[in-house]
Parts: structure tokens; C-alpha cells; sequence
């Protein structure tokens, strides 16, 4: 059987699509509200992971900076020690006070700069002991964060399992559904709905209001939209509105016959006062 053009279908048929439509969206939402926060949790926790990651790298490139600094001052104070003793040698072959006090001078020169070197490897150290603390600090914060990020992937896998089956048939149903629809329609529809603070862009009349944004509607206004001759929305929050039958829920007309029955009485009530008065004015 060929599938009916969408432009060929009654404006009847249109808003029926529409709402199977905005119910099959609606239960879509419901079973992805299941999850609550967790994804956004899930997320976080892998960025924030991701962000200690980087920071432990950066710390240990530090670390091994300080050590290779450790390890030139180590080398320069070799250095300065050889030319300490070889300084020393050449003293005892010195043949005046000027040669003597050149050498001095640079013996002095080279254990300054022992001592200098001496001082830079303990405060690298002191540098190093520092941020290997901060190092192991965020390592356990990052097996904290792991463990966390473990148990909160297991309770979303466990409610994506229990609503992937639904939620794929759904998705199925909004996509024959959307087929029936003409596209310029479920561009609108689309639009209503992202705009909608609920996700609603279909409802229906309840207590003679929009069951959209609850603001009354007008009888004329009511009774176009239970004729099914165009489609209608409110003129307050722009949602296509149509009436209870149509979206196939029952309306409890007990209340509007209590109110008929009560106007009645009103009126017989106030005819059988305003005799009575009469009465009493012709005696």
C-alpha cells in the first residue's frame, strides 16, 4: 500500500499525528530524565580526571628539571674542586706575591661558587620534595576521582540498559511519525517545542484553558478548535492547541451539568422570590 502523501492528509489527521508525535517525544524526555545529572556527573568527572592528568605530567617534567639541575651543579662543583686543587698545586711553585694572590683569589673564586652550587642543589631538593607531595597528592586524587567516575558510569550504564530497548522503539516511532508530516508543519512543531520550557508544542484544552501556559481561552476560539478546520495555537505561548477528544482523553462533563442544574435553581430561586414579593405588593 502506498504511504499518503503528507499534504493530502485532513487537518484532523495532522493534529492526531502531531500529538502521537508529542507523546512519543514526551516519553523519549521521561526516559532520558531517568538519567538525571549523571551524564553531565560522568562528564565532569572524566574532565576534571583529565585535568589532575595533565597537571601530574606537568609536575613530573618539573621534577625531572630540578634533577637535571641537581645533576649540572654536581658537575660544576667537580669542576670547581679540580681547579681548587690544581689552584693549590700551582701555589707552591708560585715566585711572587702577585702570582700568590692571583691564585688565592681563584681559590677563593671556585669555593664560592661550591658553596653557591651546594645551596642551589639543596633548595632544588627542598623544590623536589615539594612537588612530589603534590605529586602523590593529586595521584590519590585522581584514584579517588576514578573510583567515583567508575560507579557513577555503572549506575548510568545500568539505566541506559533498562531504557535502550524502549527508547530505540520510540525513536523509531518519531521517525514514521515525522515521515507523515509535512515538512514545513514539523519545522514549526520543532521550533514550538524547543521554544516550550516543558517540551511541549502540542496540548490540549483543559478547563477551558491552554494546557500549555493555562491561560483561558475564548468559547468562539474553543469551538474552532474542536471543528478541526485549521490549526490553531495560543495566542499567549504559541503552542498548537487542540481539543481533549481529539488527543483521546475523556472530559468529565459531571461538573458542567452541576453547573447548569445550579444555574437553574438560581433562576427558578429568584422567580419564585420575585412572585412572593409580588404578593406582598398587592396586599
Amino acid at each position: 500500500m502506498a504511504k499518503k502523501d503528507p499534504t493530502d492528509l485532513t487537518v484532523e489527521e495532522k493534529l492526531k499525528t502531531l500529538y502521537q508525535l508529542q507523546a512519543a517525544l514526551s516519553s523519549i524526555d521521561e526516559k532520558r530524565a531517568l538519567r538525571g545529572e549523571l551524564p553531565l556527573e560522568v562528564q565532569d568527572l572524566e574532565d576534571e580526571i583529565e585535568g589532575l592528568s595533565t597537571r601530574v605530567e606537568k609536575i613530573k617534567a618539573e621534577i625531572a628539571d630540578f634533577q637535571r639541575a641537581i645533576s649540572q651543579k654536581k658537575g660544576e662543583i667537580v669542576e670547581a674542586e679540580a681547579s681548587v686543587a690544581r689552584y693549590k698545586t700551582q701555589l707552591n711553585d708560585v715566585k711572587n706575591n702577585r702570582e700568590y694572590d692571583t691564585l688565592s683569589k681563584e681559590i677563593e673564586f671556585q669555593t664560592l661558587e661550591i658553596e653557591l652550587c651546594n645551596k642551589k642543589i639543596r633548595e632544588a631538593n627542598a623544590r623536589i620534595q615539594e612537588k612530589q607531595d603534590e605529586l602523590a597528592d593529586n595521584e590519590e586524587l585522581i584514584k579517588e576521582r576514578q573510583g567515583d567516575l567508575s560507579i557513577k558510569k555503572a549506575e548510568l550504564d545500568e539505566i541506559v540498559t533498562e531504557t535502550r530497548a524502549e527508547e530505540e522503539k520510540l525513536k523509531e516511532k518519531v521517525k514514521d511519525l515525522e515521515a507523515k508530516i509535512e515538512p514545513r508543519l514539523l519545522t514549526s512543531f520543532k521550533r514550538i517545542r524547543k521554544n516550550a520550557r516543558n517540551g511541549l508544542g502540542v496540548v490540549y484544552v483543559q478547563r477551558d484553558a491552554c494546557g500549555g501556559c493555562f491561560n483561558k481561552i475564548p468559547p468562539q476560539r474553543q469551538l474552532d478548535i474542536r471543528m478541526h478546520k485549521k490549526i490553531i495555537v495560543c495566542e499567549y505561548c504559541g503552542r498548537i492547541m487542540i481539543d481533549p477528544e481529539l488527543a483521546g482523553v475523556k472530559v468529565d462533563k459531571i461538573g458542567v451539568e452541576e453547573k447548569k442544574t445550579t444555574r437553574k435553581r438560581a433562576i427558578r430561586k429568584t422567580a419564585s422570590s420575585k412572585r412572593t414579593t409580588d404578593a406582598s405588593d398587592m396586599e
